[in-house]
């Protein structure tokens, strides 16, 4: 087995910015989605969210068997993301209800479409009550964007956002779109608010 790949030090650009906003190009990736509306503290996000994981893992875990993907290599599972806009642009985002979203993780290179659907199905027959059948296998790419590292609550984001699209603004770039990124380096369940780690990004345009 080659050596193992941490997005930490493979991808520590996109993964691990610092606390100032910057410009970068975000290149093509492949993930397993699942998209959703509504508040995120709702108990179908928590089994959105284990879909997601349950199949990463199958695949990550692949080797202990006989069905590694051709071309498995050694690697930590990445972070959930989660890509979020509005179903009623007239409301505030505060409306936790009115979100819409859709959350994944990134897949490693040897995963092909045909062995998401393989894993899918494996996993589907040992956590039946998992979505896993509204997950899909997608390619991103998120292109010129600006991002930074948001250190805190959730709450606090929009805070970041503002300093975000005023580093845009005085460094001849535009917002261009509503949607934004979020990848999620702390577990919310054991770290404090104010010591959340997320990463912030949207899309950008001159």
């Amino acid at each position: 087995m080659t050596v193992k790949i941490d997005y930490k030090k493979h991808d520590k650009a996109l993964y691990l910015p610092k606390g100032e906003p910057a410009i970068l190009d975000v290149p093509a990736m492949s993930f397993v989605a699942i998209e959703g509306e509504g508040d995120p503290n709702r108990p179908a996000f928590a089994l959105e969210t284990e879909a997601l994981y349950a199949l990463s893992y199958a695949v990550k875990m692949s080797y202990k068997g006989n069905d590694a993907p051709a071309g498995y290599y050694d690697y930590t599972v990445y972070p959930l993301e989660g890509v979020w806009g509005l179903v009623d642009l007239t409301k505030p985002s505060t409306d936790k209800r009115n979100l819409k979203y859709t959350i994944m993780i990134r897949q490693p290179d040897f995963l092909t479409a045909d062995g998401f659907r393989y894993f899918a199905e494996k996993t589907a027959a040992k956590k039946p009550n998992a979505p896993l059948d509204r997950l899909k296998f997608i390619t991103i790419a998120d292109g010129l964007s600006c991002q930074m590292m948001h250190t805190g609550s959730f709450e606090d984001e929009p805070a970041s956002f503002a300093r975000m699209e005023a580093f845009c603004a005085e460094s001849g770039y535009r917002r261009a779109s509503k949607l934004h990124r979020e990848i999620y380096l702390s577990d919310p369940r054991r770290t404090a608010p104010e010591k959340l780690r997320t990463v912030l990004r949207f899309a950008v345009a001159k």
